[in-house]
């Protein structure tokens, strides 16, 4: 019995979140056809690809095998699918575009109209998600990631540089006073990122560490509790450039600030052996006119 390429597609969900049931949330489907999926795959195989305890599942060594390959092949279907939507008069089909809340919010919602207007035979979704993921588990045609890239195997598109900017609402600057150095940031409450040392690092210095007060997930709730008062915050221009402009937010230790920080690198993603689809080349063209960095 040959193996299914959804099969194979709902494996590597589950091996890359280490779950049923995550890979059942990320995919949209019912956990129970996540299980049905792999053990299809396995008896097909004549292997076990995992593991399985009360709290965990892990890959066997055959498991580790077979993902070697299977990543590759389901990138060759996904290339064959965009060579024959490519010939079509206008760009065609599903477009998966998967960014941080915040960028999604601020740079990309604001425009998608104009764009379905001028493609209204490219299905748009949207994902949102604060760390890096892998794009072939998520289905994700095109990433935008804000930093530096680790993963050799990607394309990237440079989309610019958003500048950094350590601020704080006037109401708290008011209460607490105005920092006149990066020592006097230790006596004031910060705003930082939970569980990523590399984000809670400010561009002060050549770059200094400072452990948050008030840890979030999401850039866009520390860019609410900064405008709420509670504290300082470093966040991207394509963020608080308005309210800083309209006075809503105060930048500080401007005179301090470290230049040409890899945090402020935005970059478009997709993988290196995909080719540039005629819905990806669209979004890029289109958004990058629009992106206010």
């Amino acid at each position: 019995m040959k193996a299914k390429s959804s099969d194979i597609e709902i494996f590597l969900a589950v091996a890359n979140s280490g779950s049923f049931s995550e890979a059942a949330r990320v995919l949209g489907v019912e956990v129970a056809k996540c299980s049905r999926a792999v053990k299809r795959l396995e008896r097909s195989l004549g292997e076990n690809l995992f593991t399985r305890t009360t709290r965990k599942i892990e890959l066997t060594s055959e498991g580790r095998i077979y993902i070697e390959h299977a990543r590759p092949a389901v990138e060759k279907l996904e290339y064959a699918e965009q060579k024959l939507i490519e010939g079509k008069t206008k760009p065609y089909g599903k477009l998966r575009v998967d960014a941080a809340t915040p960028f999604l919010i601020h740079q990309v919602a604001p425009h998608v109209k104009g764009f379905r207007e001028l493609y209204p035979d490219i299905q748009l979704e949207l994902t949102a998600s604060e760390g890096f993921i892998d794009l072939i588990e998520r289905k994700v045609d095109l990433a935008i990631r804000i930093g530096s890239l680790e993963d050799s195997s990607l394309n990237a598109t440079p989309l610019g540089y958003s500048k950094l900017h350590m601020v704080a609402s006037p109401s708290y600057l008011k209460r607490n006073g105005i920092p006149r150095d990066k020592i006097a940031l230790n006596s004031h409450t910060k705003i930082g990122f939970m569980h990523s040392e590399r984000l809670n690092v400010w561009p002060v210095d050549g770059g200094q560490f400072f452990k948050p007060d008030i840890a979030v997930t999401s850039g866009e709730l520390m860019r609410q509790l900064s405008l709420e008062g509670n504290g300082i915050a470093c966040l991207s221009n394509f963020m608080v450039a308005d309210d800083i402009r309209e006075g809503r937010l105060v930048r500080v230790l401007t005179n301090e600030q470290q230049l040409n920080n890899p945090r402020e690198r935005v970059n478009a993603v997709y993988y290196r052996n995909t080719s540039l689809s005629s819905r990806i080349k669209a979004f890029l063209d289109y958004f990058n006119t629009k992106f206010r960095l």
